[in-house]
């Protein structure tokens, strides 16, 4: 389990937005569902997720029913602040949403859509892993509404998968990827790199799977060693090596030569697709700060500038929403300092980058210079990161902020 949330100014016990808060209803919105069901724990992880027996006083077969609670508490609070629009995205992630039958997935999908409608051409999207669904289960899931899974694959490397404490068969990856696009699924597939004992070689045997299988979508993402979890106790005890940067960057530099070269391009600093229609709409809303409401235990939302978070035990957010009340634990109002930070933290991710706005022509110089962002954008008042850029982004938005 995660550690704690952020403790938040205290919320509207019956869920309404915080004060002053007035959402636009022609701002984009979406869904994402966390379905916090693990069969077990991998090492690295520090979501909100639960096995079997640390569910204590909840069970998996009420996640319909419950998550139905909160979707009519939203569909009152946006309605009395005037949305009404459909669904651009939904996405449920976890966890393993597929732990559950794709009956219930689909069942909360249906309550989505009779709350607000989903748009003719909106993504589905549920994450997998690639032991927890068949063709029959993927077959369904597209009957049902989706339109696309994401696999988290990560390797292919039994050592490396190990290590994370993955428990898929990487002979398998393959043929579940089929089977979705048998199904009319599109697939994106997640990979991790970086762990304790990978080398370079471990790390092309990934990514030489993942152009063979000819995906449309990939991520990559460093794997970052979270206080509290069972690799960083294992890193802390000397059982496995710590995390060598260098090799990180030069693990990142792999894979954007061998996705570029297989006809993916980057789109946002860990994401590359085949094409503008394949990149993850869902996580755009993110970059782009569309809003969203997050449903189940411990799901973030944002709304017209507004963020807040629901408490994180399912026991508790059953309880809650079983009283009447808004799981929500807490909430905060960005400042407008803090608001333009985070214009230029999201907007920086993408390859279409920010606009300049107030930001020092003099610091903008010097990364330009410095080769962290493209020449050609910056004369055009737009802030694009280069490669080299894409690899120390963090510096390049400290910077701005300092001198914006």
């Amino acid at each position: 389990m995660a550690g704690a949330l952020p403790p938040g100014l205290p919320p509207d016990p019956d869920g309404n937005l915080p004060p002053g808060i007035t959402p636009s209803p022609h701002t984009p919105f979406s869904a994402y569902v966390h379905v916090p069901y693990c069969r077990v724990r991998c090492g690295y992880c520090d979501f909100n997720t639960y096995t079997s027996d640390e569910l204590r006083g909840s069970r998996r077969e009420s996640f319909v029913d419950v998550v139905g609670r909160e979707i009519e508490l939203a569909e009152r609070v946006m309605s009395t602040a005037g949305v009404r629009r459909p669904l651009d995205t939904v996405f449920f992630g976890g966890g393993t949403p597929t732990l559950l039958p794709a009956s219930d997935l689909v069942a909360v999908r249906s309550r989505l859509d009779n709350a607000w409608g989903i748009a003719p051409d909106a993504e589905v999207t549920t994450e997998a892993n690639p032991d927890s669904v068949d063709a029959e289960y993927l077959d369904a899931l597209a009957a049902g509404g989706f339109t696309r899974v994401s696999f988290g694959v990560q390797s292919v490397v039994p050592h490396v998968l190990a290590t994370l404490d993955r428990t898929h068969d990487p002979e398998r990856v393959g043929d579940v990827i089929s089977q979705a696009r048998a199904a009319g699924l599109d697939v994106s597939i997640d990979l991790i790199y970086g762990t304790p004992g990978e080398s370079l070689a471990d790390w092309r045997r990934s990514l030489e799977s993942a152009v063979g299988w000819g995906v449309d979508h990939v991520s990559a993402y460093a794997l970052i060693v979270e206080e509290g979890t069972a690799l960083e106790r294992r890193i802390r005890r000397g059982e496995v090596p710590p995390i060598d940067d260098d090799l990180h960057a030069d693990m990142y530099e792999m894979a954007d030569d061998a996705f570029s070269a297989a006809g993916l391009s980057w789109y946002e600093i860990s994401n590359w697709s085949r094409t503008p229609q394949h990149r993850s709409q869902h996580n755009l809303a993110y970059w782009r700060n569309h809003d969203w409401w997050g449903f189940g235990p411990g799901a973030h939302s944002h709304v017209a500038g507004a963020r807040w978070w629901n408490v994180k035990h399912p026991a508790e957010y059953e309880r809650l929403l079983g009283s009447g009340l808004s799981p929500a634990q807490g909430y905060e109002v960005p400042t407008p300092a803090e608001r333009e930070l985070e214009r230029l933290m999201l907007g920086l991710r993408v390859s279409d980058g920010v606009a300049a706005g107030d930001a020092d022509a003099a610091e903008v110089a010097a990364l330009v210079t410095a080769g962290l962002l493209n020449d050609e954008a910056a004369r055009s008042g737009q802030l694009v990161l280069t490669r080299a850029g894409r690899l120390r982004a963090d510096e390049v938005v400290r910077r701005l902020a300092r001198e914006g």
